[in-house]
């Protein structure tokens, strides 16, 4: 159902890979509210991915640019500018890549290279793209910046490894840019801490099946699934949460609240 929420708004999709990816589902769900955007993504991954079968669907521009090279943010955001005749209203920033998970590294053997690497690609890159935005005065006033995160940020889940201290800076990187963001521009800046959800890159952590089993049972409302969590952000783009910033918002079904369910004493239990 649409109510029109992001009706004459713009705004920049990074992340989709295929139909699975949270942002694609956004992409999706922010055209049926009516707003329009860039889709972008590193060139590595337009070439695995299905990034022109969506941009196709949606009738939306790819620009590819590597989020971690800041000349290819700048010229990201003078085309979106040029395409739009205008300012960005939204952006979403939904990567992220451990070089020591896909290698099966364990946290206290990692290999510091790769993970200069995945720290890069999945939290440096939000700074520079904020600082882009900022330098550039890109974003329209009210207007709304989203980061996806995961609760390992806060607490301790053994194989999610080192996307955890990666999680971290990007949710401290959206308060503390968020702050200047937010005095200078009236922009809004927040990241979501969303269930686990069967992503390309989610299925790549070790136990993943195991996380999702462990947190439908802890979460009272159940995991939050891809389509979910794009009506949810569809909302924090929207006009109705424009006092809503610096925050990580989570959207778990209740799990990040939950100490233990009912569930998993009694399994626990029956296994004693």
């Amino acid at each position: 159902m649409s109510n029109n929420l992001l009706k004459n708004k713009n705004g920049i999709i990074f992340g989709a890979l295929d139909e699975n990816s949270i942002a694609w589902k956004t992409a999706e769900k922010i055209m049926s509210q009516g707003g329009k955007f860039v889709l972008t993504n590193a060139p590595v991954a337009l070439r695995m991915g299905k990034l022109n079968e969506l941009a196709e669907k949606t009738n939306s521009p790819v620009i590819p640019a590597d989020a971690t090279n800041k000349e290819d943010l700048e010229n990201l955001i003078e085309k979106s500018i040029e395409h739009f005749n205008g300012k960005i209203d939204f952006v979403l920033h939904s990567i992220g890549m451990s070089v020591n998970v896909r290698k099966g590294k364990v946290y206290t053997d990692l290999n510091h290279d790769w993970l200069t690497k995945g720290w890069d690609v999945s939290a440096v890159s939000f700074h520079k793209l904020l600082q882009v935005l900022y330098n550039k005065d890109a974003m329209n006033k009210w207007g709304s910046i989203v980061a996806l995160s995961y609760v390992a940020a806060q607490r301790v889940f053994p194989n999610y490894n080192d996307m955890a201290d990666n999680k971290a800076y990007l949710e401290s990187v959206a308060r503390s840019f968020g702050y200047f963001f937010g005095k200078e521009k009236k922009v809004r800046v927040n990241t979501i801490s969303q269930s686990p959800t069967p992503t390309t890159a989610g299925k790549g952590v070790k136990g993943f099946d195991g996380f999702i089993t462990y947190a439908e049972k802890m979460s009272p409302l159940g995991n939050a699934n891809a389509d979910e969590c794009a009506d949810y952000t569809v909302t924090l783009f929207s006009d109705l949460t424009k006092k809503v910033t610096l925050q990580n918002l989570y959207h778990d079904g209740g799990f990040s609240n939950v100490g233990v369910s009912q569930e998993i004493v009694d399994i626990v239990s029956k296994n004693n």
